[in-house]
């Protein structure tokens, strides 16, 4: 459920601005509304000196230049403020990327609840990333990966972990499943250490076959081995000064774990075939998506060498234990397709949902691959339940039907007139705040009646805060039954 959000509107259009106003008004968000030339002042009489809290839906300006300029505004009075621009308006390529990035999707006119409620939780998850990364920075500099997003409290606790071990010299054991980002928590390891400048070197322990991997590692003089024809440094003397990354650690053989720890005890090696020896100034961050503790009962991983390499333990959380982050992760690596010039595609709120209901074996791995899939099956699109490939589909279609703005006919009305968006009105007019106060009315007793009065799933229903659906009830004299 979302916290409480504040709007800031501009528009130029005087009726659209009031229209816009007068919804988020009946959804209970805190909303102000102004036009191109005095959005500032009425900022600043509404809101702190900054923008914390705030969210912008950015209407009609009468030029791309102008719109360009409020967008520039804005990045100086708050860095961090996600912006919804109307409707299919979108910007240029050639737009600076700084501006680009705060636009995170459009408001329809006239507005659809769903995709309206949709883009403001978005709106929220992009301003609680922000406050969350401001706030580790201000702790300590620490300029943390684009591609470790979240704002669950599971990728918090990782972005804490982090930020007390990166610049202390001591190995660090990341766990987790295949796909869950465990290199890039090792870059950004290395990239917040005082080793930041020297090189960082990854060797897939894996991917490497066991008769070659002692060379790989360590390097070998000429004549070696058979093929040895020149002497060959190793990933050891290569990231020398930096940072050894060994992914997939539980993947090296035994008799390359006894090398490895003698590495780590003494600091120092020898190339295969050699005499010197060499000394080893690297940090060693390991990686496994294997249990290490079950290989050691088992015999086939070296405990003496898991206690010397398990000194600062990460464990990185599946996608699955935090599909909060799936909105993030969508803008994230949309954003990243568009600054790479592959293309770019949105989601509606009912593919979002139905993509949150995934178990992502994959993890942030398969769903990179899901954006870029339909990247290219629907270029530019708009993405929704149906587009989605059939095993991403978990909703119903009777649970994706999307529900829109409209005002019933009042009792004895006698001329209608059909306005766009389905709206009825009488051509004498009606009082537009008493009858939304009925439409609300209407609707929280709708959703107790849904939720058989469980004011809390009620709540989720209507999206809004418990507290705020108990005042409402309150208000209109509704029961409370249970919650």
């Amino acid at each position: 459920m979302r916290r409480e959000l504040k709007v800031l509107i501009i528009e130029d259009d005087d009726k659209r601005r009031h229209d816009l106003a007068v919804i988020l008004d009946f959804l209970g968000e805190h909303a102000v509304a102004a036009n191109s030339s005095d959005w500032k002042q009425c900022a600043g009489e509404s809101f702190d000196s900054d923008g914390e809290g705030v969210a912008v839906i950015l209407g009609d300006i009468e030029s791309d230049f102008a719109l360009e300029t409020v967008l520039a505004d804005l990045l100086a009075w708050d860095p961090g403020v996600p912006v919804l621009l109307h409707d299919d308006r979108h910007l240029e390529d050639s737009v600076d990327v700084r501006l680009r990035r705060m636009v995170i999707g459009n408001v329809e006119m006239p507005s659809n609840y769903n995709q309206l409620m949709g883009s403001l939780h978005r709106a929220q998850l992009y301003r609680e990333q922000y406050e969350l990364m401001h706030c580790l920075d201000q702790e300590r500099e620490v300029e943390l990966f684009r591609s470790l997003v979240g704002s669950s409290d599971c990728v918090k606790k990782v972005r804490k972990l982090m930020a007390q071990v990166a610049d202390k010299e001591v190995s660090v054991l990341i766990t987790g499943e295949s796909g869950t980002g465990k290199e890039v928590v090792a870059r950004n390891l290395h990239y917040n250490s005082s080793r930041r400048h020297k090189p960082f070197v990854p060797v897939n322990c894996g991917a490497i076959p066991a008769e070659l991997l002692e060379s790989e590692l360590f390097g070998h003089e000429k004549g070696a081995f058979t093929g040895a024809i020149n002497s060959r440094p190793g990933r050891f003397e290569m990231a020398d000064g930096g940072t050894l990354f060994l992914d997939e650690i539980g993947d090296m053989p035994l008799n390359m774990q006894v090398k490895i720890l003698r590495v780590l005890q003494e600091r120092v090696y020898e190339r295969v075939g050699g005499i010197k020896t060499l000394k080893a100034d690297v940090r060693i961050i390991a990686a496994t998506h294997k249990n290490l503790e079950t290989m050691i009962e088992e015999l086939s991983f070296r405990e003496d060498l898991y206690y010397r390499l398990n000194v600062f333990p990460i464990e990185m959380p599946a996608l699955r234990e935090r599909v909060d982050d799936i909105p993030l992760l969508l803008h994230e690596l949309i954003l990243r397709l568009e600054r790479e010039k592959r293309g770019t595609v949105k989601f509606n709120s009912d593919a979002i949902k139905s993509l949150c209901c995934h178990p992502w074996p994959g993890n942030v791995r398969e769903l990179a691959n899901l954006v870029e899939r339909l990247a290219i099956t629907h270029p530019d699109a708009v993405v929704g339940l149906h587009d989605l490939p059939k095993k991403f589909r978990y909703l119903e279609e009777s649970e994706a039907e999307e529900e829109t703005f409209f005002l019933k006919e009042p009792a004895g009305a006698e001329e209608i007139q059909v306005l766009p968006g389905n709206a009825l009105l009488p051509s004498e007019g009606i009082d537009l705040k008493d009858y939304l106060t009925s439409l609300e009315k209407d609707l929280i007793e709708q959703a107790l009646s849904d939720t058989n009065s469980v004011v809390a799933r009620a709540a989720v229903k209507l999206n809004v805060r418990r507290t705020t659906l108990v005042e409402k009830m309150r208000k209109y004299g509704l029961n409370r039954e249970a919650g």
